[in-house]
């Protein structure tokens, strides 16, 4: 038997699995430069300026927060629309356009703007979480069982190839914006100081824009199963929410998939925490710009290789084993982080978030979309994208309440422990041959 290519195993061998995957490329430059490494320094430094000490972290947690409510309660009747309708590529375009002309926004936030930068940036998050929920729906659909492992965190490596050139690019001109034309050296208003930066933004949403366009012209999009007791004409909505009930009572049934998501829900919540509050903590304890940012390129670079590699472990040990690897690995971050004091110890963790981020990550989606029936991906990932934003919002805001009780984000750190603790008890119980085998036969059935 020969031995297969090197994109097959990479999850890269076919052309729709790469158009799929260039999607996380596209998307990721909004996640790295928005979300983790460029704008939470502006938003802490030049939005949020002249606030007292902690309170421009805090209202970035907040925001945070609130877009990830809105984004949970939406994503379960949107993805059963999607479903109903066969149209979720049209739902990752609208989501995308919402995301983009957001992150362009940015461009014109100024210092004091903490209403207007604090509303881009929770339209960015909604655009970028929603456009998520539909593309993460596609993945059984162009993946075969034995393969999606591998395919998953095919997206994730891209993303972190994506992502990083992009930030590279950013940190560059921001940190030399002479070499490129830009205002630099002394005496510089605020509006010249902050160019660099506000160009870094609007870079982020021509690049995901452009890089989106392969998954538009490649993915096929999936076609619409009819149930037996659907009725012509009925309002795309009013059967969404039917079948949204439907799919609720159905994952209760579905007992692996439904471990899956409580277990999920609980340790991304501490990888989420980490992910978003690093940079803004990091701020606070006095690590200057250029290291924070460069400790979140690090992550990129590492991430690439890493990721590949947990979905070859995976190949091997299984996807249930991994994961307990890369909690094991978060829960080591969180204790050291909280004995982060220098810009080299910055270094160390952000490496070794960047082994274990994308790997963890991407097995989670992989597993739990191994355990669901693919005709109804859309309605389940939606359920999945519930939990997975509510994951994202009780560690920003157990991270805010404790700097509001005790002065100091160092404590907050330590908390994150307890997620991965408990998310990894809910996991042990999770039956991963029998939640894949329920999945083939309802999908068997529905045929």
């Amino acid at each position: 038997m020969p031995r297969p290519s090197l994109l097959a195993r990479l999850g890269l061998d076919r052309p729709e699995l790469r158009a799929w995957a260039m999607y996380d490329w596209a998307a990721s430059a909004m996640q790295t430069t928005i979300m983790v490494a460029v704008f939470p320094i502006y938003f802490v430094k030049v939005a949020g300026a002249g606030l007292p000490e902690g309170g421009a972290t805090q209202r970035l947690a907040t925001a945070n927060s609130l877009a990830l409510v809105i984004i949970a309660l939406v994503s379960p009747v949107l993805g059963a629309v999607s479903d109903y309708g066969g149209n979720k590529k049209r739902f990752i375009a609208g989501f995308t356009a919402i995301g983009a002309v957001a992150v362009a926004g940015l461009f014109f936030v100024q210092r004091g703007d903490l209403a207007l930068a604090s509303g881009l940036f929770v339209l960015s998050l909604i655009g970028v979480a929603g456009s998520f929920v539909f593309y993460e729906a596609l993945l059984p659909h162009i993946a075969r069982p034995e393969e999606i492992d591998r395919v998953s965190t095919a997206g994730y490596a891209l993303g972190y190839v994506g992502g990083g050139i992009l930030l590279a690019f950013n940190l560059a001109w921001i940190q030399q914006p002479a070499w490129f034309g830009l205002p630099a050296g002394p005496g510089l208003d605020a509006h010249a100081a902050t160019l660099p930066a506000r160009l870094a933004f609007l870079s982020v949403a021509v690049w995901w824009v452009t890089f989106s366009v392969p998954l538009f012209r490649r993915v096929p999009e999936p076609p619409r199963r009819i149930e037996s007791d659907e009725r012509l004409g009925e309002s795309p909505v009013r059967v969404a929410f039917v079948r949204l009930g439907e799919t609720f009572r159905e994952l209760r049934g579905y007992r692996q998939a439904f471990l899956m998501l409580l277990a999920f829900l609980i340790y991304n919540d501490g990888i989420q925490t980490i992910i978003k509050m690093a940079t803004a903590y990091g701020t606070e304890l006095g690590i200057g710009q250029s290291a924070l940012i460069g400790a979140i390129l690090l992550v990129q670079f590492v991430g690439i290789p890493c990721t590949f590699l947990f979905g070859m472990v995976a190949g091997r040990i299984g996807a249930k084993r991994a994961l307990f690897l890369g909690l094991l690995a978060y829960t080591v971050i969180s204790v050291l982080g909280y004995y982060m004091k220098t810009a080299a110890q910055f270094y160390v963790l952000a490496g070794l978030v960047g082994m274990v981020q994308g790997g963890t990550q991407a097995l989670s989606r992989s597993l739990f979309a191994s355990m669901i029936p693919p005709h109804k991906s859309g309605e389940f990932f939606g359920f999945w994208s519930v939990f997975e934003k509510f994951a994202g919002i009780f560690g920003p805001l157990i991270f805010a309440g404790t700097i509001a009780m005790t002065g100091s984000s160092r404590n907050a750190i330590l908390s994150v422990i307890a997620f991965f603790a408990v998310g990894a008890a809910i996991l042990a119980f999770v039956d991963v041959n029998r939640g894949q085998r329920a999945a083939r036969e309802a999908d068997e059935l529905a045929a």
